[in-house]
């Protein structure tokens, strides 16, 4: 019999939204504070702000209900993501308003939002999420067992190194191909981005024990993936 979780449904709530949001910031802004390590300015897009929080969901959900249910998450924030490309893409190639076209503008949509319906920046995102949170769910899995479920921190901070280096540089060069951001920042926004995520990751482990070790003693549930057939391509929970 399949077991029944009070918190499942509502961290996989929270996980894609906080997916598509990241998403949308990512196309909207680049930040530049002005700082820079060995000449080397840290630049990031504004998604980076949150889309590390997805990685802390998905650490949470590995490590409490196991592989096979965060597999589920990871394919209902990738089809969440591709049909927010695809509804913005629709929207976008749609008539303006004339009232509409003098106060904002489809130069002013194509700028923003239409980078989230873009190719480019659509099969960069869904490629670098796809590799990178079925990577950073596997590692920790793995790690669980290794280690017997102790020092969990070396777990989520261990799976958020591979992770998100995976992700980060999946993301950037992808989307630089097709000419969404130019070759000369490429570098730049995958060490700021990469090392902004993983810092993040650091930062929030305390929160991460707090939300693990509640969720195992509501849930009654401390999953190890011993058997566990580790198919990226299979929704089997």
């Amino acid at each position: 019999m399949k077991r029944e979780y009070k918190f499942y449904d509502f961290i996989t709530a929270l996980f894609v939204a906080v997916l598509l949001i990241s998403n949308i910031a990512s196309s909207a802004k680049i930040i530049d504070w002005g700082v820079s390590i060995f000449g080397l300015p840290l630049a990031f897009d504004g998604g980076t702000l949150l889309f590390p929080i997805s990685y802390i969901f998905g650490d949470v959900l590995t490590e409490v209900y196991g592989y096979k249910r965060s597999r589920r998450v990871i394919w209902a924030g990738f089809g969440a993501a591709g049909l927010m490309a695809l509804t913005f893409w629709l929207v976008g190639i749609m008539p303006g308003e004339a009232g509409w076209q003098e106060y904002a503008g489809q130069a002013a949509y194509d700028a923003i939002l239409g980078g989230v319906a873009s190719g480019g920046i659509v099969i960069a995102s869904l490629l670098a999420y796809f590799a990178g949170e079925f990577s950073n769910s596997f590692v920790l899995a793995k790690m669980k067992v290794a280690t017997g479920g102790r020092w969990l921190w070396t777990r989520t901070i261990g799976s958020t190194l591979v992770g998100e280096g995976i992700d980060t540089v999946a993301f950037v060069v992808i989307a630089t191909l097709f000419g969404v951001f130019p070759w000369s920042i490429a570098l730049s926004l995958i060490t700021a981005n990469y090392i902004f995520k993983v810092a993040i990751e650091v930062i929030f482990t305390p929160a991460t024990y707090a939300i693990v070790t509640f969720l195992k003693q509501a849930e009654n549930e401390d999953y190890y993936d011993r058997d566990t057939n580790f198919n990226p391509f299979s929704l089997a929970a």
